[in-house]
């Protein structure tokens, strides 16, 4: 259906504070207004995340649920935006996440709106589920599949599982990065940091492999900067208190401004990815749009977002070993091929085509 009336659920809302889906859902806000696609957006929010809730947004229509996008109240929230998107006569159900899967069967039965699911990435197997909540999101992700008219992966290494499986095609619709390099770099943001750096930066989380990153510095005696939410978590806590009088290791709060994070980026020389879960990561995609050489966890999803020309590590030691190993030259060539494979896959141009028209149907 062209210019079909799509519903985006799943986010926190817009504009985008932090998060991946809540980039994305940005971007495609933005890219229907600048590219006159027509079609009419409405995107549910979370009212407990603005102060100051728009009625719309570039052009989209905002919609606000009383309840918390995350944590134990994201299946109500989202089963309150389904809902809510089909009383107001929505052509397309674009979800983002699994959370509100366990109502697409009654959907169905009621209504023939098309629903586009990206189920993210395997949230199941993620390390901080345990039990119940493992259960439901594994029981979330089969009736994402069986019930959407299509599922989006942003990996390949995603979309093969979903094929393997449940024998369900998936398009691979990965994240873009290039939005990293538009704001003016705020210089204050590195006033104070070495003058050459490795860059590290995620959410603190163990499956972000933070810990195997500082021990490989703590025994290196060369300078990381590592940008995180430190005191967010116990384990984040535990790790600050033991590093940051680590002479060659900043431990550096999050940083949230667009301006400040592109200093940031464009200070360092090396960047460390360590995440091992979620398929395409936003952080590593928009890094390599700034051509800075990249040493990845090797885990499936990286070697496919970085098309196995960067580095990879599986241990302490192999990070060691691959930094210790990096001559310039060779650091000279991963970053021309990261900047290559960023603007030939992952700007938002692209990605917001590939999505209109899979909404489309």
């Amino acid at each position: 259906m062209k210019n079909s009336k799509i519903a985006i659920i799943g986010t926190v809302g817009i504009p985008a504070n932090y998060g991946g889906f809540e980039t994305l859902v940005d971007n495609l806000v933005l890219w229907n207004e600048q590219s006159g696609s027509g079609h009419p957006l409405a995107v549910w929010c979370s009212s407990k995340s603005y102060a100051k809730m728009l009625q719309s947004y570039h052009g989209a229509r905002l919609h606000y649920v009383p309840l918390s996008a995350n944590g134990a109240q994201s299946i109500a929230y989202d089963i309150w935006s389904i809902l809510s998107a089909l009383r107001r006569g929505s052509d397309t159900l674009l979800l983002l996440g699994v959370s509100g899967a366990i109502a697409l069967p009654f959907v169905r039965l009621f209504s023939r709106v098309r629903i586009v699911t990206n189920i993210d990435g395997i949230e199941w197997k993620r390390e901080k589920w345990r039990g119940l909540a493992k259960a439901v999101l594994r029981r979330s992700e089969q009736l994402a599949v069986k019930y959407s008219d299509a599922v989006i992966a942003d990996n390949q290494a995603i979309a093969d599982y979903v094929t393997s499986t449940y024998a369900q095609p998936c398009d691979v619709i990965p994240y873009g990065g290039d939005h990293a390099l538009e704001p003016a770099a705020d210089l204050s943001a590195v006033a104070g940091l070495p003058e050459a750096y490795a860059l590290a930066l995620c959410r603190i989380e163990p499956e972000n492999n933070v810990e195997m990153i500082l021990q490989a510095y703590a025994t290196l005696g060369r300078p990381l900067v590592f940008v995180g939410n430190w005191d967010r978590s116990e384990f984040g806590r535990e790790l600050k208190g033991r590093y940051s009088d680590h002479p060659h290791i900043v431990i550096h709060d999050p940083v949230y401004d667009p301006g400040k994070l592109r200093a940031i980026r464009q200070k360092a020389t090396l960047y460390l990815h360590g995440h091992s879960a979620g398929g395409t990561n936003p952080s590593l995609v928009e890094m390599m749009h700034f051509g800075i050489p990249v040493i990845a966890h090797g885990c499936a999803f990286n070697r496919y977002t970085t098309e196995e020309k960067a580095r990879y590590f599986m241990s302490a030691q192999d990070l060691s070993n691959a930094v210790l190993k990096l001559s310039p030259p060779d650091a000279a060539e991963i970053g021309r091929d990261m900047v290559e494979i960023a603007q030939r896959r992952y700007t938002w141009n692209q990605v917001a085509r590939s999505y209109f028209e899979l909404a489309d149907g």
